[in-house]
């Protein structure tokens, strides 16, 4: 069976692909912007094939993973088109996924999309993992990748740095997790960037206060003796299936 660090090494991630710097940040604060990721010809072909599976998939959209109010999901998003596949498989965020999950067998949890609609996408802060976990037992990973720029107004993410060390969820120190919170910050960036963060970081959307939709994909990593969101094997087509490499068909456990 292939291990984990060969598998991500045959698709460009190491430990020596992040610098010392971003490693300190991602441990300290528990996520990691990656700007400049996505040109914008791959950007304007992802937001494109994007819109038209939300147009296409129209209600049941999501339904393979998640489905939420006020914005526009999808998900299972490795079997509709291989261009999603630069947005699990890139060494830079590899690398960020497997240092928050300490180079342990890993695979992908799930990629999805979401998209704030105007007026919407406020979320609670929320952890995602249903338990709290002391500092270095992390078990899962999340990316952002921004199809278009995260601003103050177009429901850009919130997180509260450090808070993925703190051993607790939001909930046990806030009355109400929709509240601000006195130490969050926005991850704000230009379209095309990847921000890799700590699943266990207290995070959320924000309302979307522009009249266009904020696109973004999230890819989500966790130990591989966990189960996934999207379990890939009941999903995913023989014919993608062939299409994928060893280390691609590891990460997705099929």
């Amino acid at each position: 069976m292939p291990d984990i660090v060969n598998t991500l090494a045959e698709l460009g991630a190491t430990r020596s692909t992040l610098t010392p710097a971003q490693g300190d940040q991602l441990d300290q604060f528990g996520y990691l912007p990656l700007p400049g990721i996505l040109d914008e010809v791959t950007l304007e072909a992802l937001r494109v094939r994007c819109d038209e599976l939300s147009a296409s998939e129209a209600d049941r959209a999501g339904i393979e993973a998640h489905q939420e109010e006020g914005t526009a999901r999808l998900a299972n998003l490795v079997d509709k088109d291989r261009m999603f596949d630069r947005c699990w498989n890139h060494p830079a965020q590899l690398a960020a996924v497997a240092q928050v999950l300490d180079w342990q067998e890993l695979k992908l949890m799930s990629l999805n999309g979401r998209a704030a609609l105007p007026g919407q996408g406020h979320q609670r802060l929320h952890a995602d993992w249903a338990g709290a976990v002391s500092p270095g037992s992390y078990q899962v990973c999340n990316s952002i990748w921004l199809l278009d720029a995260f601003t103050e107004a177009n429901g850009a993410t919130r997180v509260v740095p450090g808070s993925h060390r703190s051993g607790r969820q939001p909930g046990d120190v806030m009355a109400d997790p929709a509240d601000p919170h006195p130490e969050e910050i926005l991850l704000l960036g230009d379209a095309g960037t990847c921000v890799v963060f700590n699943g266990h970081l207290w995070h959320g959307g924000t309302a979307n206060n522009t009249d266009r939709p904020r696109r973004a994909l999230h890819a989500a990593f966790l130990r591989r003796e966990h189960p996934q969101q999207t379990v890939q094997r009941d999903y995913l087509r023989s014919e993608t299936i062939r299409q994928l490499s060893p280390s691609q068909r590891y990460l997705l456990d099929v």
